[in-house]
């Protein structure tokens, strides 16, 4: 992979951090502009699916085959329900706690999670043992976002 790449892969996660910022605090008006977090949900999944069927008829992408879609085991699907479960707790709970703290919590239970999955190598992912410096790392982000929650 050339150093181009490289850096642009090392961007798209922080321009994601933008746009999860953004969102957040964007379903958090849209939740007071319709009175009801699942109705804002909604309404923000139905636009991202909307964008999203767009852009693969835009891009030409083969959809899988009904067949094919039924041997996949269950639990890959869970990704929608992890998604709506994420951003209604986001819609509830912005307007209480600001957009910083709120995606304080958020990373710290990310990265909590995180590094349990990477340790043990859950759900496919790559195995990258707990170091002391990954632990480190871990502990000094939760601190922060302990300091950054804190009145």
């Amino acid at each position: 992979m050339s150093q181009y790449n490289l850096n642009w892969i090392l961007f798209l996660p922080f321009l994601a951090g933008i746009a999860v910022s953004t969102q957040t605090a964007l379903n958090g008006q849209l939740r007071v502009a319709v009175g009801s977090p699942l109705v804002a949900a909604f309404i923000s999944f139905s636009v991202g699916t909307l964008v999203l069927g767009l852009l693969i008829l835009a891009t030409k992408q083969e959809l899988p085959a009904p067949n094919q879609l039924g041997g996949i085991e269950w639990y890959k699907f869970m990704g929608g329900l992890l998604g709506a479960f994420f951003i209604t707790s986001v819609i509830i709970s912005v307007q209480r706690l600001s957009v910083a703290n709120l995606l304080a919590m958020v990373v710290a239970g990310q990265l909590i999670i995180a590094l349990v999955y990477d340790h043990f190598g859950v759900l496919g992912i790559k195995q990258s043992p707990i170091t002391l410096t990954r632990f480190a790392g871990a502990v000094a982000l939760i601190l922060g976002a302990y300091l950054i929650n804190k009145k």
